[in-house]
């Protein structure tokens, strides 16, 4: 059992091995899992939070609340989906609490970019620009519709998938992508045209 330990302790167990090894107590499989999915969730994080150090603040409160709920886990989702729901949360409730007006860039994959209804340019100013605006343009949005176009449209989860992590219907996820992106159409506009001549 001591050479176990030492190994690679809970690598070859699976997400929910890992949790229920942490609800009966095993010290180290709750550090696993994390380990295991914090890429994609720091990435969930950053995207909702926009500011990297709110982003990392309500990823700590999700980790200690994930940790302590981890016995309430009723296994009828994923526990990728779990965790990503618990993140989520915790990035809305900070929202909400904060009222936060980042300006730091959010870095944002080139390739939903057609999703949002952006045209990708190479020139690296105008890519840097255009990130520029549509961070501004996604935090014009509430909070729910920002999670759910954040999942959705740039982390590529599927309606269902996001409806799950939000905890709401497929509906409201849809409805939510619907009305977000609808908002984006105006504040974006400009990036769909091509330049004018003049400076106006």
């Amino acid at each position: 059992m001591a050479e176990d330990a030492d190994a690679h302790p809970g690598a070859a167990r699976t997400d929910q091995e890992l949790l229920q090894a942490h609800v009966a107590g095993d010290p180290t499989a709750f550090s696993v899992l994390v380990t295991r999915h914090k890429d994609r969730l720091w990435a969930v994080a950053l995207r909702t939070m926009r500011n990297p150090e709110e982003a990392a603040d309500a990823l700590q409160d999700a980790y200690i609340s994930a940790f302590r709920r981890a016995g309430s886990f009723r296994g009828d989702a994923q526990v990728t989906t779990w965790l990503h729901r618990v993140v989520v949360n915790a990035c809305l409730d900070r929202i909400r609490r904060n009222k936060v007006r980042a300006t730091d860039p959010l870095p944002e994959d080139p390739e939903r970019a057609s999703e949002l209804g952006v045209v990708e340019h190479d020139d690296p100013l105008e890519i840097k620009e255009r990130r520029a605006d549509v961070n501004a343009a996604l935090h014009q949005l509430n909070a729910d519709q920002r999670a759910a176009l954040v999942l959705v449209d740039m982390e590529g989860y599927s309606v269902e998938e996001a409806a799950t992590m939000l905890g709401c219907a497929v509906g409201t996820v849809k409805s939510r992508c619907s009305r977000g992106r609808a908002r984006l159409v105006p504040l974006l506009r400009h990036l769909r045209e091509p330049p004018s001549d003049g400076d106006g």
